[in-house]
């Protein structure tokens, strides 16, 4: 069984901020693969179904933690524990990375939280070592304005890099359920190339 976790805030207020796209690509990945209705458990909204992969059909589990995202361990963790998962195997964290420009897509194995701290709420729970695939979405330029950067939504003209993301995201799949994550990374930004931009320069456009 493979656990796919995206990180958000619970809510229609955080519905569209940049903290919330690992929320965007599970409902992403929910929508493309036929996935359960949100049903909620292990303080989360959590969706059932499958991935497709050539060595046949993964059970798969999609949950966003309700905890607030800098107590995602919590509902994550919970998870975990009931279905008696390796992390280091069966669990997949989206969520955002200012370190990264924007439309930028990389996975990553272990390693620290570099100052996320949903993932430092995980990596409380479990153990650092999980999958993570990390959405780039740019940095505001000053460590003051990262708050406000982050809690803040995405603007008309992102949508452009996004929605390609996200889609990207769910169609490559696969590769994911697979194991295959330098594959699935290679795949996602080959559906959706995004320009080599400067993370900091978004700055100048908000």
């Amino acid at each position: 069984m493979l656990l796919i976790a995206g990180l958000g805030n619970p809510g229609p207020t955080y519905a569209k901020n940049r903290h919330n796209i690992g929320f965007m690509a599970v409902d992403e990945i929910a929508r493309r693969w036929g996935f359960s209705a949100a049903r909620s458990r292990f303080q989360a909204q959590v969706m059932e179904g499958a991935i497709d992969t050539p060595a046949g059909a993964v059970r798969t589990l999609l949950i966003k933690p309700q905890t607030w995202y800098n107590e995602s361990g919590r509902s994550v963790g919970e998870a975990l524990k009931f279905f008696k998962l390796d992390p280091a195997l069966d669990l997949v964290v989206f969520y955002d990375e200012i370190d990264l420009a924007p439309g930028r897509f990389r996975m990553k194995a272990g390693g620290g939280a570099a100052g996320n701290n949903g993932v430092r709420s995980i990596t409380s729970q479990v153990g650092p070592h999980f999958r993570r695939a990390r959405l780039g979405t740019g940095h505001p330029g000053d460590k003051a304005l990262v708050h406000g950067h982050v809690l803040s939504d995405f603007h008309k003209a992102d949508m452009q890099w996004v929605e390609p993301l996200l889609q990207a995201c769910a169609d490559a799949a696969p590769l994911l359920a697979a194991g295959e994550d330098e594959k699935y990374q290679a795949e996602v930004m080959r559906l959706a190339p995004a320009e080599k931009m400067d993370p900091r320069k978004r700055r100048d456009e908000d």
